[in-house]
C-alpha cells in the first residue's frame, strides 16, 4: 500500500464528515493567512507607535531627572512629600541610597523595543557618565522605596493611582539613576494606551473565541445542509442496492436539489425497463415452451409412425436434445426469478436439509458450523437452488463435501469443499457460461454453476471457485448481510 492510499483510507467515508473536515480545513488556512498578513502589517505600525511614545515618555522622565538633579540636596525630599500628599503624578518618584532590585517580566519584541528607546533618549538627554537601569516589573512584585518595601505596602494615595489598572495589571516600567554615589533617583509609571500590557500575541483571546463561535456556526449551518441534500442521494444508493432482491419495489420520489433529481428520474426509467424486459422475457420463454411442447409431442407420434427403427431413434434422439434444451432455458430463467419474496432463511437448517439424503448410508458431508444459527435475509427457493447446484456437483465430481459457514462483519460466507480433480485454470471463469462443461458424461447441462451465480448476483453476493493445492475444488459463496443472528437452543 502506498503512502497516498494509506492517507486516502484515513479519511472519513461519508460525504457529509468529509464536507466539514474540508470546511475546516478551508477556515483554517484563510484564518492563518489574514491572521498572518493582518499581525505583520499591523506589528510595524504598533512597533513604530511603540517608539514614538517610549521617546516621548523618556525626554518627560529626563527633564524631571533635570529638575530633581538641579534642586539642592534640602528640597529635593520636599518635593517628594508634597507630591505625594497631592495625590501623586503620572510617576512615581523617590530617592533611594541604594539601587532597588527589580523581578522583570518576560522578554519580548516589544518590551525591548521600550527599554532600548529610553536608554538611547535618556543617554542623549542626561549624558553618557550617568548609570541608568531600566526595566519592566509586575505590580505585584514591584519594589519601591527599599528592598523590602512592595508597592501593596504603600498608601493608595501615594502610587496606586499612577501605577494600578485594575483588572488588567500592565508591567510597570522603572527607571534608575544615579545622581550620586549613595542617591538613585527612582521613577516608575505605566506606558500610556494603547500599549499598556505590551501585549505580543498573533491572536487574542477574544479573537480565538469569536472565530470558534464564527466556526462552530458555519460547520452546523453546512452539517444541515449536507445532511438534507444527501438524505436523497441515501435513499437513491440503498433502491440501487436492493433492486436486484426487490423489482417490485416503488418509484423514488424525485427530491433534493437538481441534480438528485435528475438522478433519480434516470434511476426510475431504468427500473422501469428492467422490470419490463424481465416481464417480457419470461412471457418469452414461457410462450416458447408453451408452443414447442404442441409440435414437439406431434413430431414424437410421427417418429413412432415411421417403419425404420433407426431413423425412429434418430428422430428421438434430436427431439429429446431439443425438449433438454427449452427446459434448460426455461429453467434458466425461472431458478433467477427475481420476483419471489424475502423470507429469513435459516442457513444451516437449509444446508442439513440439502445434504441430509447424502448422509443416509455413508458420511460424505461434513459440517463447520458455528455456535449460532445465522439467519439470512433472502429469497428461499433460490437461495435453495443456488445451494443444491453447488452441493449436488460437489459430491458427483467430489465423492466427499466439507462445508464451512462463517458469519463476517458483511458477509455470510458458504465455503464447499470437495476432494474431485478440480478445474483448469483456464476454465474457471468460463465455467459459469451456460452449456459450458468439462465432464464427459450426459448426465447434466452445463447450467448449474450459472444459474447458482446468477441467484448470488441477484442477492448481490459473489461466487467465485478455486483450486486446492493439492486436489479438489474449494467454492466461495458470499451473500451480502448485516449481522442478525439468534442463539442456538
Amino acid at each position: 500500500m502506498t503512502i497516498k492510499e494509506h492517507i486516502y483510507r484515513q479519511l472519513p467515508s461519508s460525504l457529509v464528515s468529509r464536507m466539514l473536515l474540508l470546511t475546516l480545513l478551508s477556515i483554517a488556512t484563510a484564518q492563518f493567512i489574514s491572521t498572518s498578513i493582518w499581525y505583520n502589517f499591523s506589528k510595524d505600525q504598533e512597533l513604530d507607535g511603540l517608539k514614538n511614545t517610549a521617546e516621548g515618555m523618556a525626554q518627560n522622565i529626563a527633564s524631571t531627572a533635570t529638575f530633581f538633579n538641579s534642586l539642592p540636596l534640602q528640597y529635593r525630599h520636599i518635593v517628594l512629600e508634597q507630591l505625594r500628599d497631592f495625590g501623586g503624578s503620572r510617576y512615581f518618584v523617590s530617592l533611594n541610597e541604594v539601587e532597588i532590585a527589580i523581578d522583570p517580566v518576560e522578554n519580548s519584541e516589544m518590551k525591548r523595543a521600550v527599554l532600548d528607546e529610553f536608554q538611547r533618549v535618556l543617554g542623549d538627554k542626561l549624558g553618557n557618565n550617568i548609570v541608568i537601569k531600566t526595566e519592566f516589573s509586575h505590580p505585584k512584585t514591584l519594589h519601591v522605596l527599599n528592598n523590602d518595601t512592595l508597592l501593596s505596602d504603600l498608601p493608595r494615595s501615594w502610587a496606586h493611582y499612577s501605577l494600578t489598572l485594575e483588572p488588567l495589571n500592565p508591567p510597570v516600567l522603572v527607571i534608575q539613576m544615579m545622581l550620586a554615589p549613595d542617591e538613585w533617583l527612582y521613577i516608575a509609571a505605566l506606558l500610556p494606551a494603547p500599549y499598556v500590557s505590551l501585549n505580543d500575541n498573533l491572536v487574542s483571546n477574544e479573537q480565538l473565541f469569536f472565530i470558534f463561535l464564527i466556526t462552530a456556526n458555519l460547520m452546523w449551518m453546512i452539517y444541515v445542509l449536507v445532511r438534507w441534500q444527501t438524505k436523497p442521494l441515501k435513499r437513491l444508493a440503498s433502491a440501487a442496492a436492493t433492486l436486484s432482491q426487490d423489482l417490485d419495489q416503488p418509484p423514488l420520489a424525485e427530491t433534493g436539489a437538481s441534480e438528485l433529481v435528475i438522478a433519480t428520474k434516470a434511476f426510475n426509467r431504468m427500473h422501469l425497463r428492467i422490470k419490463r424486459y424481465i416481464d417480457d422475457r419470461e412471457r418469452l420463454f414461457r410462450s416458447i415452451s408453451h408452443d414447442l411442447k404442441t409440435p414437439i409431442t406431434r413430431l414424437r407420434l410421427r417418429a413412432e409412425l415411421l417403419n425404420d427403427d433407426t431413423k425412429t431413434a434418430k428422430f428421438n434422439q434430436d427431439l429429446d436434445q431439443l425438449e433438454m434444451m427449452v427446459k434448460g432455458a426455461l429453467q434458466c430463467v425461472q431458478d433467477t426469478d427475481i420476483h419471489e419474496n424475502n423470507e429469513t432463511i435459516d442457513i444451516q437448517e437449509l444446508l442439513y436439509e440439502i445434504t441430509e439424503h447424502h448422509n443416509c448410508h455413508e458420511e460424505k458431508v461434513t459440517f463447520e458450523f458455528p455456535l449460532i444459527a445465522i439467519q439470512y435475509p433472502g429469497k428461499p427457493l433460490a437461495i435453495k437452488r443456488c445451494l443444491t447446484n453447488l452441493v449436488e456437483n460437489a459430491i458427483k465430481y467430489g465423492d466427499f463435501l466439507h462445508l464451512i459457514v462463517e458469519q463476517q462483519q458483511e458477509h455470510i460466507v458458504i465455503c464447499l469443499i470437495d476432494s474431485g480433480p478440480g478445474i483448469p485454470e483456464n476454465m474457471l471463469e468460463d465455467i459459469f457460461t451456460p452449456y459450458t462443461r468439462i465432464a464427459q458424461d450426459t448426465d447434466g447441462s452445463g447450467l448449474g454453476l450459472s444459474i447458482a451465480r446468477n441467484i448470488a448476483s441477484a442477492h448481490g453476493g459473489t461466487l467465485t471457485l478455486h483450486n486446492r493445492e493439492n486436489s479438489g475444488l474449494k467454492v466461495i459463496l458470499r451473500l451480502p448481510h448485516k449481522p442478525s443472528s439468534r442463539a442456538l437452543s
